[in-house]
């Protein structure tokens, strides 16, 4: 019987060398993060960066929404793999990430397909209910993530997808004997989602977990 591999850092490096090749705005953002200490974890990892081209492109999504932006890097993923006349509206309330993010986003020369909307997210979740997206991007604030799928659900066209990040927790959320509130909130965030009948969705275990669910 098949089962996964354990990545090792020569293995991942072998994987970069034969796979899609980050784009060298993408590449500085992850340098520039590297130099922040421990709020770097805020970044998605890169192997999540080719998921989400991947997924946009074979989808033909045109219409997206990421939660959560920190410095830019899947916010700049996603808008690459969009076409021309494609749209990412991105929310975040730090107003000095979005600075930095919107300057690594005009070196790209893909700051004409990126909205940033600098505030809480779930007040500006309100006011988009008139809009429909193909796709939205979880990756804010966990303790609120039950509130932005929800809502998310209300955005989404049908056959939509909605990506969260993080659903394995540093992989705490498997350890019964974890009570931290996070690994706690987490844990029924993703029993939330599995019992949802109007999605279907997988958990793929890239950087610190994705889901992926498909609005039925």
């Amino acid at each position: 019987m098949g089962a996964n591999l354990d990545i090792t850092e020569k293995l991942q490096k072998y994987i970069d060398n034969f796979g899609l090749k980050l784009n060298p705005i993408q590449q500085e953002i992850i340098d520039y993060n590297k130099s922040l200490g421990e709020i770097k974890r805020m970044q998605i990892d890169p192997t999540q960066c080719y998921l989400l081209h991947l997924i946009i492109k074979i989808s033909n999504i045109k219409d997206v929404l990421e939660i959560g932006t920190f410095t830019g890097l899947s916010a700049l993923s996603i808008s690459l793999a969009l076409p021309e006349d494609g749209k990412l509206i991105a929310l975040d309330k730090n107003e000095e990430t979005n600075k930095i993010a919107l300057n690594f986003f005009k070196k790209a020369n893909q700051d004409h397909k990126i909205e940033t909307i600098i505030k809480p997210a779930l007040e500006t979740l309100v006011e988009l209910n008139n809009k429909k997206f193909d796709m939205i991007f979880i990756d804010a604030d966990k303790m609120n993530y039950k509130e932005y799928y929800e809502k998310s659900l209300g955005l989404l066209k049908k056959d939509g997808l909605i990506i969260i990040d993080n659903v394995l927790w540093h992989g705490e959320v498997a350890d019964e004997n974890n009570n931290d509130k996070f690994t706690v909130y987490i844990r029924e965030f993703n029993k939330i989602v599995s019992e949802d009948k109007r999605v279907e969705q997988i958990i793929i275990p890239l950087g610190d977990g994705m889901t992926v669910c498909r609005l039925l």
